[in-house]
């Protein structure tokens, strides 16, 4: 198969910040492919250039061959858009929203309305469908949003945060069907806040920073690139009585992070923290509830390429 995207020396210049400073990758055909940046790092701007939304200061961006500005009609032919906003129009049933989208879309009213009926009921929101949208839920609107974005059978579909902030069941309804949309062959632009969603979803990651690709390859590649973030999680009966202080003076221990009612302790010696674990809960009387090696997250890669600050350390119990 061949590229679905392919951006070549990509460059925006607003005024005073250089937004996208020459960036080039490709996303293949049938891929998910994700796409991570802390605030600022240019990830919306390129999104906005792939779209047609935004004209870049130099280079090029294709969709399946074609020049995204100066082939724009048929470039867009091929996409689904899911902007980080719900795109609904309130005022509509979810029906008449979707039969609107497959018109702009010139869609035979027949073929509109099978794809709508199809893509309701896969949503779990076709018995609403003759509802206005205005009274719908967070969740429910935005999987309305990406029903409007499929209703074309677009080949690439773009998805800019979408179950960002969003209830557990609808969150589960759209990862399910980003995956059957996937197996049909649709390529997928998937830009998320949620470093373990793109590690479970995604093919190939790339991390934008400052503007500039960082670094691009599968979720397992890139934990393997930084192996000295490898540590140890441990979970105790009596949190009340664990010291971030205390688990931080275990020998060959770098850095303690509470992770819920775990703890990580970062390390380049697995072993000597393991034994060391040990000897902390007997000396504080505390039983050990799980204990777990664990190599480098995508989390740890972000931080390490990107610099982003992490919260403060705990320093009380």
């Amino acid at each position: 198969m061949g590229s679905a995207i392919e951006v070549i020396n990509l460059t925006k210049q607003y005024t005073n910040v250089l937004a996208v400073d020459r960036i080039n990758f490709e996303v293949e055909e049938g891929e998910v492919f994700g796409f991570l940046g802390p605030n600022g790092a240019g990830k919306t701007t390129t999104i906005r250039i792939l779209t047609g939304l935004t004209k870049p200061s130099g280079g090029e961006a294709r969709i399946f061959g074609h020049d995204i500005h100066r082939e724009a009609i048929t470039a867009k032919s091929y996409m689904g858009i899911v902007p980080e906003e719900s795109n609904v129009y309130h005022d509509l049933s979810a029906w008449d929203n979707m039969m609107f989208t497959g018109e702009l879309y010139h869609i035979s009213r027949a073929e509109r309305e099978r794809r709508a009926i199809e893509l309701l009921e896969m949503f779990g929101l076709y018995d609403r469908r003759d509802e206005k949208v205005r009274g719908f839920s967070k969740g429910m609107k935005r999987r309305l949003t990406i029903s409007m974005a499929l209703i074309s059978n677009p080949r690439l579909l773009f998805l800019d945060e979408p179950t960002a902030g969003l209830d557990v069941q609808s969150t589960l309804i759209i990862k399910s069907v980003i995956r059957e949309q996937n197996k049909r062959g649709v390529t997928v632009f998937l830009t998320t806040h949620n470093i373990e969603e793109a590690n479970v979803t995604c093919d190939r990651v790339a991390i934008i920073n400052r503007g500039r690709i960082a670094a691009i390859d599968r979720p397992e590649n890139l934990k393997r690139t930084i192996q000295s973030a490898q540590s140890v999680g441990v979970a105790f009966d009596k949190m009340q009585l664990v010291v971030v202080k205390d688990l931080e003076g275990i020998p060959s221990v770098n850095e303690v992070r509470k992770e819920g009612d775990k703890y990580r302790l970062y390390t380049e010696d697995p072993p000597m923290v393991l034994a060391g674990t040990w000897d902390y809960a007997r000396v504080h009387n505390l039983r050990i509830i799980s204990l777990n090696t664990m190599g480098p997250s995508l989390e740890d890669v972000f931080v390490r390429l990107t610099g982003i600050a992490v919260m403060p350390k705990e320093g009380g119990t």
